[in-house]
């Protein structure tokens, strides 16, 4: 191509094909004016004379001399990895631009572009020219990208390499012999903590379908770059703890350093965007041109100094609309719960029992005023009605006295009786068809105590049976043969699901199993589905299976009281079936396409549902969200049905009211009965949240206001209830003389700390009473959490817990479940917007967690459906950089994790800066490199600090303390360099947040501080980070974050002052929230009321007093 072809143009001539598959219209547009970049793969002219590079998602030409780059490409897409065919005359590229990455062509005169892939679900790493300009050769995938051979003009192509699954294959090249194309090879998409080496180089012979390992690096190898004449290999590799480039004879095979250090390599990431940036030879084979530092580079091959090729980018991004919400925190005296737990339908319709607050309730159907039953100050679990209606059954849990049955006179007018005599944990209560008996799950009490997380090892051992009058329990069966369990009527065998032999039944000694059905939903979207299996823990083996695209599998199947029906909850959504009756193999009904399901089969929720149960005639199906209850009745569902086709009878040319929709992910929308709702009933129970009454005074102290740069050095604070009256020096404020007057002279307050990324989970199902985790944060100082990802919805009857007083904790804020977690596969806005109602009308969430929910396509329709409904999301960070510049592009307000990228140069400090996406790194558990923990778990001493062992179960800390895999030197650790990017952003006006991702409950917290500060930020700033930074983050500003008048009673007081020495953040003597001071070492209320703390029952026995071998 000739140097002054005209290379100016919009995204592809074709704006209307952009607007059609990219639905997000731009709301904003950001100026990047900069001569430095961040990863700039870039590719030379065969002709030399130009340099095509992208940057922020657009491409770029540049003249070999440097220059003002000219911009090729704009608009919301994302346009990357560039490449000139042969000849000169085009160009391939990846672009999102019909919502999926996918493999693109540009003639660079017309400016028209063809697509070449048609993927809707895959990740596509590069794509390269095969030496006569007919092919492309392209990393393409999953998580575990293969190689596939596309033709430049039409086909599906074909993929070159197939096997071992675990397999990746990235960074296809082509020197001058097209019989071979080079490649990165290594085992698994990526390693956390990874130990080298991760890559080798590898080649493929197009003639023989070979493949040969052709490197043996310590520091891998990965990159490769071959010379137009076929005599030079260029690589990257790891030295020390630095990336630099090795250039090697291909002849002879002597190798020596061509550059060193350059750009940090990713090879301890997914790196979408290649191990290092993409780079070429100049025609003549003499000079490599390469990206480093921010600047491009013409590097001599046989040695001397590289010379830069300055550069110069002007341009105006375009990016979507800005969701910036405020919630206001209520002072209201009253509040709603926000959740219903285990609802369950009196047999004749009229009474519905369930929990809120974990204690039991019943309330009359449907306009009733919910009651308590019984007077228990313990939690209350998992209500079943007796055949006759008169009674119900619950099971409880006391952490001193472990779990139990009871049941209990529906009318209230007796006390509660004990059934079970053995002290275990009980669960899934169930009457006998004839009133007699109850089936319940049995495990153990102890382990279910000493449990730190979630879950708990044998907490599910058994299925037994007792007594309707009570007594020892009677054995029926191992509980891993199934769960759930239930009757039909006429029939006295027990029901159980099963997750691998789906719906069965038994008898009463735990024989005669006979299978019913499976079910089994859609196929879900994505590379990252498996990745979901537990947030917290980042699976350091994840990364090594590629996700299969299987039919999602049902979570609990449920017979009908009566006839040949069972609901069965797959993805969150319930959905009733057929049961053939047939002999031999198991049936299986997939309720994907109900149009198309091989018996009778029908979706009843849009908007998904949880608790799911029968009526005791068989005809409803119920379930409940947050504290709405549904009622779905059949007979009146078929009715209309039968009514609306008769009226298609009357109205041939009408549209059919029921119809299969689909859109451009190929997803089908289950069938639904159009015209039928559900019945609604929201169950309002109102109870006092917790304000405290009084005045404090704290006089004397240091008190960093996070108002601007404003430090009192010796100041007063007065408390009035919850708020902040007013803050001042000392000695000026107005007193009422019934204050309590606390003097802290000498220690310094600063505004209670805000984690942005607190995982936080306590048991689940069957609840605490008081949770450990949560008192730890608060005991550390954190008084306000935002857990983004909790994987199920116990939180939010935790969260209610707290705000009412009945547990010890900080305020607790939650994304709920994060959207995708439970594996939607989007099908259009509207279908994004039935999702996020769970969120806005039910959960009372605000927040929500786009979960890696799938395709460009996808995420843009959410932050689309969250912005009408108020809610602000945050994102996955995934180890995805490419993926993280497309959600800065979409608008979205929140990014957790680190960019896994370092350094970042101007343009994308300038791109997230001025974005106002709030960033969260998490370095404890950072991307690209070693976790920061570990540098802490090697260097503090944990197993001495008394607080620490406090506030912390035994075994929790010993798992994570005592012996652990992953020691690195201190050079290898990288949170210092992601923290100066962190730097920088607050620097330049960015938003950030500390979030310690539930790695060392409370005291992690601080070490998440600490890192951040670790990249050279001002202490003041670090604490702006930790407070009003975070608070903004999360729309929380108005209340929380600074201290001023008006503000909540959220502090810490330090004995030791921060501003000199970070770490004296966990100096905390005092902490107060919502108007309540505590001790901070035992979390004993000090005022405005004084009041011993619960008694924390998370410790285990120690072995003393007891037998052994004298010392």
């Amino acid at each position: 191509m000739a140097q002054n072809a005209p290379t100016t143009a919009k995204k592809d001539g074709a704006k209307k094909e952009e607007k059609k598959d990219l639905p997000l219209e731009a709301g904003r547009t950001i100026d990047i004016n900069t001569k430095e970049g961040s990863w700039l793969a870039l590719d030379v002219h065969p002709a030399g004379g130009q340099i095509i590079f992208s940057m922020l998602g657009d491409l770029y030409l540049l003249p070999m001399a440097g220059g003002k780059a000219e911009q090729l490409t704009e608009g919301m897409a994302l346009d990357v990895q560039p490449r000139f065919s042969p000849d000169g005359k085009s160009i391939v590229f990846l672009s999102d631009r019909d919502g999926n990455d996918n493999v693109w062509v540009m003639d660079l005169l017309t400016k028209k572009t063809r697509q070449i892939s048609k993927s809707k679900n895959e990740n596509f790493q590069a794509a390269e020219w095969t030496p006569d300009g007919e092919y492309l050769v392209v990393s393409q995938g999953r998580r575990n990208l293969k190689l596939h051979l596309y033709h430049k003009d039409s086909g599906g192509g074909t993929q070159l390499i197939k096997t071992p699954e675990t397999l990746k294959t990235v960074e296809p090249a082509f020197g001058k012999d097209p019989r071979y194309i080079w490649y990165s090879r290594r085992t698994g998409g990526w390693n956390y903590n990874a130990q080298l080496p991760q890559y080798q180089l590898a080649t493929l012979d197009r003639e023989t379908g070979e493949t040969d390992t052709r490197t043996s690096r310590y520091g891998s190898a990965f990159s490769p770059t071959l010379s137009p004449d076929g005599t030079m290999l260029v690589y990257g590799t790891r030295h020390n703890n630095e990336t630099g480039l090795i250039i090697q004879n291909l002849k002879s095979g002597d190798e020596k350093w061509l550059a060193y250090p350059v750009q940090r390599d990713e090879q301890e990431s997914i790196a979408p965007l290649g191990v290092l940036p993409a780079m070429s030879f100049t025609p003549d084979s003499k000079e490599l041109v390469a990206s480093y530092g921010g600047k491009i580079y013409r590097i001599p091959v046989s040695g001397g100094a590289a010379k830069e090729i300055p550069f110069e980018v002007n341009t105006k991004i375009a990016i979507g609309p800005k969701l910036e919400f405020k919630y206001p925190i209520s002072d209201d005296k009253t509040m709603k719960v926000t959740q219903i737990r285990d609802a369950a339908m009196s047999p004749d319709g009229k009474r519905l029992a369930f929990t809120a607050l974990d204690r039991l309730y019943i309330t009359e159907y449907p306009n009733g005023t919910p009651k308590r039953v019984t007077t228990n100050d313990f939690t209350e679990a998992q209500p079943a009605w007796s055949p006759d209606g008169k009674e119900l059954v619950f099971v409880t849990w006391h952490e001193k006295t472990g779990g139990a049955i009871y049941k209990v006179a529906a009318n209230g007018k007796a006390k509660p009786v004990k059934l079970s005599q053995e002290n275990s944990v009980f669960q899934e209560p169930v009457w006998s068809p004839k009133g007699d008996k109850i089936v319940f799950v049995k495990g153990s009490a102890q382990t279910y105590r000493e449990s730190a997380g979630p879950g708990a090892f044998d907490s599910r051992q058994t299925i037994n049976w007792i007594s309707a009058k009570g007594g020892a329990s009677t054995f029926v069966t191992k509980a891993n043969l199934g769960a759930n369990p239930h009757f039909v009527q006429g029939d006295d065998r027990i029901y159980l699901y099963s997750s691998s032999d789906g719906l069965i039944s038994i008898r009463w000694d735990g024989t005669d199993k006979k299978p019913y059905v499976k079910v089994k939903g859609i196929t879900t979207f994505g590379s990252y589905a498996d990745m979901l299996e537990e947030e917290m823990s980042h699976n350091q083996h994840l990364n090594e299976r590629e996700p299969q695209q299987q039919a999602s599998t049902a979570t609990t199947i449920i017979k009908a009281p009566k006839g040949d029906k069972a609901l069965a909850l797959i993805n969150n959504e319930i959905y009733v079936v057929t049961i053939p009756f047939v002999g031999g193999e198991t049936p299986t009904i997939s309720v994907a396409d109900i149009a198309s399901s091989q018996f009778p089969s029908w979706k009843l929720t849009d908007i998904g549902g949880q608790f799911p149960s029968w009526s005791a005639d068989g005809k409803s199906v119920y379930w409940s969200i947050g504290n709405a209850f549904f009622a779905y009745n059949m007979d009146q569902a078929f009715a209309k049905k039968r009514e609306l086709e008769a009226a298609e009878e009357l109205k041939k040319d009408a549209k059919p009211a029921t119809e299969v929709k689909k859109d451009s992910t190929g997803a089908k929308e289950a069938v639904k009965i159009e015209g039928y709702k559900p019945v609604e009933t929201r169950i309002a129970i109102t109870v006092p949240r917790d304000i405290p009454t009084g005045n404090i005074l704290l006089k004397g102290a240091r008190i960093i206001t996070m108002n601007g740069d404003e430090v009192i050095e010796n100041g007063d604070i007065l408390i009035q209830d919850n708020r902040i009256k007013a803050v001042g020096a000392s000695g000026t404020l107005t007193v009422p003389q019934n204050a309590t007057v606390m003097d802290v002279k000498g220690k310094t307050i600063t505004p209670g700390f805000i984690d942005t990324h607190a995982h936080m989970w306590p048991r689940w199902g069957v609840h605490s009473n008081q949770v450990w985790i949560y008192a730890a944060n608060l005991a550390y100082g954190v008084t306000t959490t935002r857990d983004p990802q909790t994987a199920t919805t116990d939180v939010l009857t935790y969260a209610d817990m707290v705000e009412t007083g009945k547990m010890i904790g900080p305020r607790v804020y939650s994304t709920g479940p994060g959207v995708g977690y439970w594996s939607y596969n989007l099908k259009s806005l509207d279908h994004a917007k039935s999702v996020l109602k769970q969120y806005s009308d039910y959960y009372n969430t605000k927040t929500i967690k786009m979960y890696l929910v799938g395709n460009r396509q996808h995420r843009q329709w959410i932050i689309m459906a969250a912005k009408e409904q108020g809610l602000m999301p945050t994102t996955e960070g995934g180890l995805d950089f490419k993926l993280n510049l497309t959600e800065v592009l979409d608008g979205y307000p929140g990014h957790e994790h680190s960019y896994p990228i370092y350094p970042l140069y101007k343009d994308v400090l300038e791109f997230v800066s001025k974005s106002q996406i709030a960033y969260t790194p998490t370095l404890l558990v950072a991307y690209g490199g070693p976790w920061a923990e570990n540098y802490y778990y090697a260097t503090e001493n944990l197993t001495g600090d008394k607080k620490l062992n406090y506030f912390t179960p035994k075994v929790e800390l010993d798992e994570k303390s005592r012996r652990r895999a992953g020691w690195f030197m201190k050079e290898e650790h990288i949170f210092d360099k992601h923290a100066q990017f962190v730097n920088r952003l607050v620097k330049d006006g960015g938003l950030a947040g500390v979030g310690s991702h539930g790695q060392l409950q409370g005291l992690g917290y601080h070490w998440e501080l600490w890192s951040i500060q670790s990249g050279g930020m001002k202490n003041l700033d670090a604490l702006k980070v930790a407070t009003i930074l975070g608070a903004k983050s999360l729309g929380l500003d108005g209340d929380l974050g600074s201290i001023q008048n008006g503000k909540l009673a959220d502090l810490v007081i330090m004995d030791q002052n921060p501003l000199e020495n970070i770490r004296n953040t966990n100096t905390i003597k005092y902490v107060m929230r919502n108007g309540r001071l505590y001790d901070a070492n035992t979390l004993d209320e000090l005022a405005p009321t004084k009041k011993k703390a619960p008694d924390f029952d998370w410790h285990s026995a120690l072995p003393l007093g007891v037998p052994g071998v004298q010392e």
